[in-house]
């Protein structure tokens, strides 16, 4: 990650939460505690925030708008970094699955997002909850791309409604593919129940559930549960998988895929 969106996101976090420690900034950014604190002491020399004893709060609390709604859930930039190779490989099996015309959904995420490169040259219609993937999707390629209506969350890169009545019943997609924090033998994880709700919406619209993710996702936990696992159709994960929990999953009737 380069240190300017390493320091915006340091922005973004002293915003949403007035203030973060040191510890706390490294793990969110996967970063060393020697790269956060030489990025708080360069951003208080800018008066982008003020230093205290174990992290740093925001720099004048006065200025502070009401307090951004948040979600538990892994910053879209830190996040897209992680076993890059792998989620591109995965990506990639994603993309070959599906028909030009056919209609799908993608979900907003790291792995997500990686569908985007080898969508450039396909014709889909494409209903997704991810503004960075939209973006890419608008400005690059000839395919359909739907958002729907709801709040941003910058941090996340996604728009979620807390409304059922947008416009999210209209459609009717064939696959609907989606990334995941975890996925056991309970069933496919989340960090967050407003992802969940969201997640259900979209999932009513789509007659397969394709989970997207690499084999560090796989025996993993997380806080909430998504799905049970007899809701999955199809697994896409890599060949570092554990083949026990292949066998366990391919057990309850998933289609399990290695990205190679």
């Amino acid at each position: 990650m380069l240190e300017k969106q390493r320091q915006q996101l340091i922005v973004d976090i002293l915003e949403e939460e007035q203030f973060s420690s040191v510890r706390t900034l490294c793990t969110k950014l996967k970063s060393s505690e020697a790269t956060i604190r030489r990025d708080l002491n360069k951003m208080a020399k800018l008066s982008l925030l003020k230093k205290i004893r174990g992290g740093a709060e925001v720099n004048n609390k006065s200025k502070l708008k009401s307090k951004r709604p948040q979600i538990q859930s892994s910053l879209f930039l830190v996040d897209k970094e992680t076993n890059l190779d792998k989620k591109q490989l995965i990506a990639k099996k994603a993309v070959e699955m599906c028909e030009d015309n056919e209609s799908i959904i993608i979900n907003g995420g790291s792995s997500t997002y990686m569908m985007g490169q080898y969508l450039m040259d396909r014709q889909l219609n494409i209903l997704t909850n991810s503004i960075v993937l939209a973006q890419t999707l608008w400005e690059e390629s000839d395919n359909q791309v739907t958002l729907p209506g709801g709040e941003i969350y910058r941090s996340q890169g996604i728009i979620l409604s807390a409304f059922d009545n947008d416009s999210i019943p209209n459609y009717h997609c064939s696959k609907m593919f989606m990334g995941t924090p975890a996925i056991n033998s309970i069933g496919v994880m989340e960090s967050d129940t407003l992802l969940v709700r969201a997640e259900h919406k979209l999932k009513k619209q789509a007659e397969k559930l394709i989970i997207m993710a690499d084999s560090s996702k796989l025996g993993g936990s997380s806080n909430f549960l998504f799905v049970p696992l007899a809701e999955v159709d199809i697994l896409i994960t890599d060949s570092d998988a554990d083949p026990k929990i292949i066998k366990e999953f391919e057990a309850q009737g998933i289609e399990v895929i290695i990205a190679d």
